[in-house]
C-alpha cells in the first residue's frame, strides 16, 4: 500500500484517472471491432462459472492499471485476513467467517486460540436431525399430529437469502421433502402471515424463528402473534395442551444469542445457533439455511456449500489477473469511480433466480453503501452504486425502456445456465421447454449486445428517426451458469460476496457491518413509543407530529367505529 494515502490519491488511482480520459469517449463498439480476441481476453471460467467480461468498456490497458489499484491497496492479503479469520471488521472488533460454514469437516481454522471447524459441523448436524425428522413425519405437533407447514419468520438476511435459494433450488427437492410445505413471513405489517394463520391448522404448523440477536422487532411481532395463534387454540380449549408442550413442539430458534432464545422458551433442543462472526446477510451457509435444506435435503444444502467453498479456494489461491471476483470488482470499481456509471441493474434470464436480485441489492448496498473509511474520515469518491433489477425477460417489458434510450448510464449484470430440460423424460414436453430455453438466453444475448452496440445491432437499411435511435456503449457483463445446480449457485453467490469483499478493501471502508440499519431500528423504537404513550411528540418535528396527529385521529375514528352497529347492520 502507498503509505496512508487515501485511495484517490494513490498512484494506481491517479494513472487511471488520466487513462479514464481517453476511455470516457470511447465506444464498445469500436473496441470490439478493434480486436477479435475481446472474449478470449476478458473472460474467464471455474466452478462450473463463465464470466464474460468483454463488454465492459475497457482494454487491456485498464485492467492492468486496475489490478496495480488492487495490489496498492493489498488485496492479496486483505484476502488472505478474510480466509484466515483475523478481525476484518474492526468497527466491531471480529472476523467475518461466513467462508467458515462452508469449510469441510477436515478442515481447520484456528480463530482466538480455537478451531472453529469442529462447531459449524456440530451445528449442520443438529440441523440435519431436524430435517430428517420433519420429512419423515416423525415431528409432532402437540396433539400429536405431523407438522405440514413450516413458516419461517426473519426479515433481512434471515429472509433473503433462505428465499432466493429455496426458490431457485426448487427443481432439486428430494421425495422425502414433499412431505412438508416451507413458507415465508418477514413484513412487520403482518400481512404475510395473517394469510398463512388464515389457512393452516395450528395443529400441524411449525415456526422457525431466525433472528441473529433475537431482538429484531419485525421478527418478534410475527412471533408473538404466531405464538398467541398456537396458544389461543391448543392450551385450554379441550386438547388437554399445556403451554410448554406448544412451545417445545411449535417453535425451532435460530440465533447467535442462546439467552434470548430461553428467554422466549424455545426449548434448547430446538435452538441451532450460529455466531457473532457471521453477518446476517452472509448466513445462509449456516443454521439460517435450515429452510433451504427442509426443500432440498441436506445432501443439496451440502452441495450448495461444496460451491461456495470452490469459490472460496479459487478467491484465495488464483492470480489477480484470473481470479473472478477481483475481475468483477474491478470491473464495478472502474464503472463507479471512472467512468461515473452509479447504477447498476441485475438481470437473471431463468425464473428459479427470481429472488437474486433482491439478495444482491442487500448483498451490496447494506455492505458497502458506506461513505466513511475505516480510519472515520469521510471518502472523497463513491462507494456502492445503487442496485436493482428482476427477472431479465420481465424487465425486458417494464425498466430496459431506460437502459436503451434514457439519459441514466447504467451497468447490467445478465445471468442465465447454459443447460437447462434435457433431463425432462416426455420427448416432445423436454423439446418444447428446450426450444424456451433457447428463446430466453437469446434474449439475454441479444440485450447485452444492443446495449453494447446501439444503432450498430441493427441491419435495416436507412437513416432512423432519432426516437428509434440507441446509443449504446452501456457497460455489461455476462455471468453463465454450465448449469443451475445446488453447487454452481454455491459458487454464484461466494463471487458476488468475495466481489463485494474486493471493492470495500479498494474503497477502505467495513463491509461487515451496518450502523445505518441499526439506527433506523432505534429511532423505530422510539417512535413507537411516542405512538403509545405520546411522551416525547413535542421533541419531535412539524411533519412527524403531523403523522402522528393523522394516525391518532384514525385510531379515534376507528375506536368509534366499533359502537353499536346502525340499523342497516353496517
Amino acid at each position: 500500500m502507498s503509505g496512508d494515502l487515501r485511495p484517490d490519491q494513490r498512484p494506481a488511482w491517479q494513472a487511471l484517472e488520466a487513462h479514464a480520459e481517453s476511455m470516457r469517449s470511447a465506444h464498445l463498439r469500436d473496441l470490439f471491432a478493434a480486436s477479435t480476441d475481446r472474449f478470449a481476453d476478458f473472460s474467464r471460467h471455474t466452478a462450473g462459472l463463465t464470466l464474460d467480461l468483454s463488454k465492459q468498456r475497457w482494454q487491456p490497458e485498464t485492467v492492468s492499471l486496475l489490478l496495480d489499484l488492487a495490489r496498492e491497496a493489498d488485496v492479496p492479503g486483505a484476502i488472505e485476513r478474510l480466509l484466515n479469520g483475523e478481525r476484518v471488521n474492526r468497527s466491531e472488533d471480529r472476523p467475518a467467517l461466513h467462508t467458515a460454514l462452508r469449510l469441510p469437516q477436515n478442515a481447520s481454522l484456528i480463530v482466538d486460540g480455537g478451531d472453529v471447524v469442529p462447531g459449524v459441523h456440530r451445528e449442520l448436524s443438529r440441523m440435519e436431525a431436524m430435517v430428517d425428522k420433519l420429512h419423515a413425519g416423525q415431528w409432532r405437533g402437540a396433539t400429536g399430529h405431523a407438522i405440514r407447514d413450516v413458516v419461517n419468520l426473519g426479515v433481512g438476511g434471515s429472509d433473503l437469502g433462505p428465499l432466493m435459494v429455496t426458490h431457485a433450488l426448487a427443481d432439486y427437492r428430494p421425495p422425502e421433502a414433499q412431505r412438508i410445505r416451507v413458507h415465508f413471513a418477514s413484513t412487520m405489517d403482518g400481512s404475510q402471515l395473517a394469510d398463512y394463520l388464515s389457512r393452516f391448522q395450528p395443529e400441524t404448523t411449525l415456526f422457525i424463528l431466525s433472528s441473529k440477536s433475537f431482538t429484531t422487532i419485525d421478527t418478534l411481532s410475527n412471533a408473538r402473534t404466531a405464538r398467541d395463534w398456537l396458544l389461543s387454540r391448543l392450551v385450554g380449549t379441550g386438547h388437554g395442551v399445556q403451554r410448554d408442550l406448544v412451545m417445545r413442539q411449535h417453535f425451532i430458534g435460530v440465533s447467535a444469542s442462546p439467552d434470548k432464545m430461553n428467554e422466549w422458551e424455545i426449548a434448547p433442543a430446538n435452538q441451532l445457533e450460529f455466531w457473532d462472526w457471521v453477518g446476517g446477510r452472509y448466513s445462509l451457509w449456516g443454521a439460517i439455511g435450515l429452510p433451504i435444506a427442509l426443500i432440498t435435503g441436506m445432501a443439496n444444502f451440502r452441495a450448495l456449500l461444496a460451491g461456495a467453498h470452490a469459490m472460496d479456494r479459487h478467491f484465495q489461491d488464483a492470480p489477480l489477473t484470473d481470479n473472478l471476483p477481483v475481475l468483477l470488482a474491478l470491473a464495478g470499481i472502474w464503472n463507479v469511480n471512472f467512468l461515473d456509471i452509479r447504477a447498476h441493474s441485475i438481470l437473471p434470464y431463468d425464473g428459479r433466480l427470481a429472488y437474486f436480485a433482491s439478495y444482491l441489492e442487500q448483498l451490496e448496498m447494506e455492505s458497502n453503501g458506506k461513505s466513511v473509511t475505516h480510519e472515520g474520515k469521510v471518502t472523497s469518491y463513491s462507494t456502492c452504486p445503487v442496485l436493482w433489477g428482476q427477472l431479465g425477460p420481465n424487465a425486458q417489458h417494464a425498466f430496459y425502456q431506460l437502459l436503451h434510450q434514457g439519459t441514466q448510464a447504467v451497468a447490467c449484470d445478465f445471468i442465465a445456465p447454459l443447460k437447462r430440460y434435457d433431463d425432462v423424460a416426455d420427448t416432445a414436453t423436454r423439446e418444447h421447454l428446450i426450444e424456451q430455453h433457447r428463446l430466453t438466453l437469446a434474449n439475454c444475448f441479444a440485450q447485452s449486445r444492443v446495449l453494447m452496440l446501439g444503432d450498430d445491432a441493427i441491419k435495416a437499411p436507412g437513416v432512423r428517426p432519432s426516437h428509434k435511435r440507441y446509443r449504446g456503449n452501456q457497460p455489461s457483463t455476462t455471468v453463465l451458469l454450465d448449469r443451475l445446480t445446488p453447487d454452481t449457485l454455491g459458487a454464484l453467490i461466494a463471487l458476488y460476496e468475495h466481489k463485494v469483499f474486493v471493492q470495500a478493501t479498494i474503497w477502505d471502508i467495513n463491509p461487515f457491518d451496518q450502523w445505518g440499519v441499526e439506527l433506523g431500528k432505534q429511532i423505530a423504537g422510539e417512535t413507537e413509543q411516542v405512538l403509545t404513550s405520546g411522551d416525547g411528540l413535542e421533541a419531535m418535528d412539524a411533519s412527524s407530529r403531523g403523522l402522528i396527529d393523522a394516525l391518532w385521529a384514525a385510531e379515534a375514528s376507528m375506536r368509534s367505529d366499533e359502537g353499536p352497529a346502525s340499523e342497516d347492520g353496517k
